[in-house]
């Protein structure tokens, strides 16, 4: 009877740590893409050719060609305190080099969190103008007088 109880309390002093070692703050950053080094963005000057920057920077993160061609490096640092807690994000940096019409690099800009507002690149919602009509509002669009 004595050994039962003793293997009683050994699995719930056992699930009890498992439980608050799963509890516990574990703080994490991570830092997600690509930046390149200061030396490196320094050796991409006005006239250089998209080959020297491949060469030189690597593959953009993404590419833009609607109003001329621009290669965006990308890199963001996020901290999460808590596993369960949404990360806040610390930097974000945006590298864009800007090509003119014969292929050669026009300027190097260099974006930060302090630009603009935090975006979320993968939202899956279409934003749409307009207010969201009730369902009596709705209703009384069909009726035409």
């Amino acid at each position: 009877m004595a050994f039962k109880a003793k293997l009683r309390n050994a699995a719930v002093f056992g699930v009890a740590a498992l439980v608050l070692a799963a509890c516990q703050s574990v703080s994490e950053t991570r830092v997600r893409g690509y930046m390149p080094s200061e030396s490196a963005l320094e050796q991409i000057t006005p006239g250089s050719s998209k080959e020297q920057v491949m060469v030189v920077l690597g593959s953009p993160s993404t590419t833009a060609t609607v109003t001329g061609e621009v290669y965006y490096y990308i890199s963001q640092t996020e901290h999460r305190a808590m596993r369960f807690m949404k990360p806040t994000i610390e930097d974000r940096r945006i590298i864009a080099v800007y090509f003119g019409k014969e292929g050669r690099v026009e300027r190097v800009a260099n974006y930060g969190l302090q630009d603009g507002i935090p975006f979320d690149f993968i939202s899956r919602k279409t934003p749409t103008t307009g207010g969201e009509r009730s369902l009596l509002s709705q209703m009384l669009g069909l009726i035409s007088f």
